[in-house]
C-alpha cells in the first residue's frame, strides 16, 4: 500500500515520519525480546509448544510490519514523487503480504487457542484439535505461503496491467498502485478469510468458557475457582478488541486507497502502534516471558545502580587525592 497526497504538508509529513520511528523503537525491542525467548527454548532444547511456534512467527512478522512502515515514511514519498511505476507496486504488494501474515498468523493463535481450552468432545471438534495442534508448524507456513502465493498473483496481475498500458520502462503517469491492482480478490484471500476463521474460534472459545463457568457456579463445590476463566475471558476480549481496532484501521486505508487512491497515513501510524501493545499484552500474559522480562529489567537495575556506585566511588577517591 502506498501514495501520499502530493498536498501534505512537510510539517505533517515529518509528524508521521517521527512517531513512525517512536513506534520501530520499541516495537522491535518488543518483538524481537519474543523471538529471542522461544528461539533460546528451542536452541537449548526446552520445552517449546505450539503457541510459542506462532507467537515468535507472529513477532518476526510484526518486526517486518514495522521496518516496512519506517520504508514507506522515508522512502515513498521520493517514489511516488518520481512516479516510478516500478518500485511503486512493489513496495505495495510487500507491505500488503507482510499484512496479511500477520493476519493469518494472528487468526492461526486464536484457533490453536480454541482447541487448546475449549472442552467440547464432537468428534469433529476433537479431529480438528489433533490435526492443527500437532502439526502446528505446517499451518504456520500455509500462513506465509498463501498470502505469498496472493501477492504473487497480485504482482503478475499489477505488471500484466502495467505492459498493457505501456509504462513499464517509462515514468508512470497515469497509474499507480491503487488503479493497477484490483483489490477484492487479494483483500478477500488476505484478509477476510482469516479473519472469518478468528470469529469463529474466539465465539466457540468465549461459549465453552461461559458454558463452564455457569456449570461450575451451579455446582455445590465452592472452592472451586473461578480466577482462571475469568481471566482468560479477558484475554479472549482483549485479543477481538485487538483485531477489531487493527481491522477496522486496516479496512479504512484499504477502502480509501483502492477507491479514492488516498493514503491515509496517520492510519498506518496506528498499524504500527496498535501490534506493540498486543505483543506487550501477550508477555504480560505468558508466563514464561514474563518472567524473562523481569529478569532483563532486573539486570538492566543492576547494571546502572553498579555503574553509578562505581562512578559515585571514582569521584570520592579523586576528591580525596586532590586534598
Amino acid at each position: 500500500m502506498a501514495n501520499s497526497t502530493e498536498d501534505d504538508t512537510d510539517a505533517q509529513y515529518l509528524g508521521r515520519l517521527v512517531l513512525a520511528l517512536i513506534g520501530l523503537m520499541p516495537g522491535l525491542v518488543i518483538h524481537s525480546f519474543i523471538v529471542g525467548v522461544n528461539v533460546t527454548d528451542w536452541w537449548k532444547r526446552r520445552s517449546v509448544t505450539p503457541v510459542d511456534h506462532i507467537v515468535t512467527s507472529l513477532g518476526i512478522s510484526r518486526m517486518c510490519i514495522q521496518c516496512g512502515n519506517a520504508v514507506h515514511f522515508l522512502f515513498h514519498p521520493l517514489f511516488w514523487r518520481s512516479q516510478h511505476a516500478g518500485v511503486t507496486l512493489i513496495l505495495g504488494i510487500i507491505y500488503d503480504f507482510l499484512i496479511y501474515v500477520s493476519i493469518w498468523l494472528t487468526s492461526l493463535l486464536s484457533i490453536v487457542f480454541c482447541l487448546k481450552i475449549s472442552n467440547f468432545h464432537t468428534r469433529l471438534f476433537l479431529y480438528l484439535k489433533g490435526m492443527i495442534v500437532h502439526r502446528t508448524v505446517y499451518f504456520i507456513v500455509a500462513s506465509v505461503l498463501l498470502p505469498a502465493i496472493n501477492s504473487l498473483i497480485t504482482l503478475l496481475l499489477g505488471i500484466t496491467k502495467v505492459f498493457n498500458n505501456g509504462t513499464y520502462n517509462k515514468m508512470m503517469t497515469n497509474l499507480t498502485y491503487c488503479t493497477i491492482i484490483d483489490s477484492v480478490y487479494p483483500v478477500t484471500i488476505g484478509a477476510i478469510f482469516p479473519l472469518f476463521f478468528y470469529c469463529i474460534s474466539s465465539v466457540v472459545l468465549f461459549t465453552s468458557l461461559y458454558h463452564h463457568i455457569t456449570k461450575m457456579k451451579m455446582s455445590s463445590n465452592l472452592s472451586i475457582s473461578l480466577e482462571t476463566y475469568y481471566s482468560m475471558i479477558k484475554f479472549v476480549a482483549f485479543n477481538s478488541i485487538y483485531n477489531t481496532a487493527y481491522l477496522i484501521c486496516y479496512s479504512s486505508c484499504i477502502f480509501y486507497y483502492y477507491v479514492y487512491c488516498v493514503t491515509l497515513d496517520w492510519f498506518l501510524v496506528i498499524l504500527g502502534f496498535i501490534p506493540v501493545l498486543h505483543s506487550s499484552y501477550l508477555i504480560y500474559r505468558t508466563a514464561k516471558l514474563r518472567s524473562q522480562m523481569s529478569k532483563v529489567f532486573q539486570n538492566v537495575t543492576d547494571f546502572l545502580f553498579q555503574r553509578k556506585d562505581t562512578e559515585t566511588k571514582e569521584n570520592i577517591e579523586i576528591v580525596a587525592l586532590g586534598q
